[in-house]
């Protein structure tokens, strides 16, 4: 693939390494936030689901770089994290102070959703153990120079996190590219981090610092507006298709900003209830477009984690030279099988998502 070179996996102690929160997610299952009185405890965030997604579906090593509060709740992330099989090497585990007056371990309430009520998160996360990384805590030099990574992913929640966390994002895709590691990221907007701490202004002004040490860009239909300022012909929340040809217009405009980007995917959902989208991808790689055939009235369980799962798919795809119609669309198929379950991380086997490339259909397997 003339875009991308990674490296060789005998040269590499991992083939991919995220870096960002990890927090506790409480699920009430059916019932609201606010009127359960039971939760499901899962481990989630939005780079840690990538890598986990590479290891449980597509059988990659992973690692996680981030900080946890070492307390009870802590061991239980730490337990939830191992399941996942995702290495904590790279962990930093900072001293309770016993309440959580100085670190805490970031909770994260989501509820599904369904019909025409939308899905709910709520996050608990200040003064989060991750989110007080500043640079210099971490050894990049060690992690990519010494034990080798074939691909390095971060997105714009860890960005919006803290003061200092956009520095450790710049510190370390600067030593990633410096070693020959691929870096990818999802921009991944929640207008909640970011309107107690300049809005969209700022995370405008952060993602566009971050972009420009990026190889592969990854978002949403709206990522791209929020978080770089790039506008989307058409986009409109009232409309029952979504029209691939306005992204390629809008990725080659970003492709002028930033020449380094050597791929672009995004993904494409009309939200027509919380229970039933259309979803579809498009990728930008060597000078051509790709789309993911688009899957009218996906029926949706659980949507927490479906773009995290994308990119885990297309990643892997990218990484074993798959033809960049096959890398879209893997992403696209693994993301929609996501979706199909609670949680926010993927339980789609690779032979599932092969059959989902394939359109294969839903009918019982004995």
């Amino acid at each position: 693939m003339a875009g991308l070179h990674v490296k060789p996996t005998t040269e590499c102690k991992h083939d991919i390494l995220a870096l960002g929160e990890v927090m506790i997610r409480l699920d009430p299952g059916d019932d609201r936030i606010h009127t359960a009185r039971t939760f499901r405890a899962w481990e989630g965030g939005g780079e840690y689901n990538v890598a986990r997604g590479l290891r449980r579906c597509f059988g990659q090593r992973a690692a996680v770089v981030t900080a946890i509060a070492d307390n009870p709740v802590g061991r239980l992330l730490e337990d939830l994290i191992l399941q996942g099989g995702v290495s904590m090497e790279y962990v930093r585990w900072v001293p309770y102070d016993g309440i959580g007056r100085k670190v805490r371990v970031g909770l994260n309430f989501t509820e599904r959703g369904f019909g025409v009520r939308a899905a709910v998160g709520c996050s608990d996360r200040g003064l989060s153990a991750a989110s007080q990384l500043k640079r210099g805590d971490i050894d990049w030099e060690q992690i990519f120079g010494e034990d080798g990574v074939r691909w390095f992913h971060c997105g714009g929640i860890y960005a919006g996190l803290s003061e200092t966390t956009r520095d450790v994002i710049i510190e370390a895709v600067q030593m990633a590219r410096r070693h020959g590691t691929i870096v990818s990221y999802d921009l991944n907007f929640r207008a909640s981090l970011w309107k107690d701490i300049g809005g969209t202004a700022k995370a405008q002004e952060v993602n566009r610092e971050i972009a420009r040490h990026v190889d592969v860009m990854i978002g949403n239909e709206e990522d791209f507006t929020a978080a770089l300022g790039f506008e989307v012909e058409g986009l409109d929340e009232g409309c029952s298709k979504l029209d691939p040809s306005n992204f390629r217009k809008m990725i080659c405009e970003a492709l002028k900003a930033y020449p380094n980007f050597r791929a672009v995917a995004t993904t494409l959902r009309n939200a027509k209830t919380a229970s039933c989208n259309d979803w579809g991808a498009v990728l930008y790689l060597d000078g051509d477009f790709y789309d993911a055939p688009l899957r009218e009235n996906l029926e949706i369980y659980d949507r927490v984690g479906g773009g995290d799962s994308f990119a885990s798919g297309l990643i892997y795809g990218l990484m074993e030279g798959m033809s960049p119609a096959d890398a879209v669309n893997c992403g696209a198929a693994h993301g929609a099988l996501a979706m199909t379950t609670p949680g926010d991380t993927t339980t789609a086997s690779l032979k599932e998502v092969q059959k989902a490339m394939k359109g294969g259909t839903a009918r019982v397997e004995r």
